[in-house]
């Protein structure tokens, strides 16, 4: 399954996706969102979600939709489409990206999105999904033969923090938001990006680590550079000589 959301903005990105999709012969539903719309790809089986992302990303710059938090350091993007999976893998013990089924309940605004091309019942819905075609392994690998993922939407390389240093102040996430709860390894609050953006109404898509506090992850897709921005401390970057 793959899956595009519009997150904001008025433009529907969803759209021209759609249209993009629909030229490689890709049949897809386009379900209503409180911000747009949301693209469903569904799979005859399981993909690699390394393929799902590295086909989407390129058809997003082929079509030049914007992508929320794309581009690389302070101008990553705030609006455009998300995607997911957000992951080529998830790691033993970590979670991958919560995400409302078809048809069900948004938790938030308590009440269920229809697709667009059936009429607004379950069983005129569940029709209209059962008869789209589903992507095959074959189709998506030939999508994606002799591609690349674009630079902007590359996986970051994991970095390995120093020791805290005691004579040297550094940024602490926790000097600026309050930890909602916590949860395995991780504190769980409000994105302060997401929230700038009027997103995050459950208060749970920034993670910061017990151990060490100075790693932390929004799990909507902002990047550091847009939550310390959010803050008030943007990330200061030298300037060449």
């Amino acid at each position: 399954m793959i899956y595009a959301e519009q997150t904001a903005g008025k433009r529907r990105n969803g759209r021209p996706l759609s249209g993009g999709v629909r030229q490689d012969g890709v049949e897809a539903a386009l379900e209503k969102s409180r911000r747009g719309g949301h693209l469903w790809i569904f799979a005859g089986q399981p993909l690699l979600a390394r393929d799902c992302r590295l086909y989407i990303y390129n058809l997003a710059q082929r079509l030049k939709v914007p992508v929320r938090g794309a581009g690389l350091g302070s101008a990553s993007l705030a609006e455009g489409i998300e995607v997911f999976p957000k992951q080529d893998m998830v790691p033993a013990n970590e979670f991958g990206n919560a995400i409302r089924g078809p048809l069900g309940i948004h938790r938030g605004a308590g009440r269920r999105y229809w697709f667009y091309g059936a009429d607004y019942t379950l069983e005129a819905q569940i029709k209209y999904l059962s008869r789209l075609k589903r992507i095959t392994a074959d189709e998506l690998a030939a999508f994606v033969a002799g591609l690349k993922m674009p630079e902007e939407f590359a996986p970051r390389p994991s970095i390995t923090l120093p020791p805290p240093d005691p004579t040297r102040r550094e940024f602490l996430i926790l000097d600026h938001v309050a930890a909602k709860r916590r949860q395995g390894r991780n504190y769980w609050t409000r994105c302060p990006s997401c929230a700038q953006q009027g997103r995050d109404r459950t208060g749970d898509n920034l993670a910061i680590a017990v151990s060490d506090p100075r790693k932390y992850k929004c799990w909507a897709g902002c990047s550091k550079e847009m939550i310390r921005a959010a803050v008030g401390c943007p990330i200061r970057r030298r300037i060449a000589s």
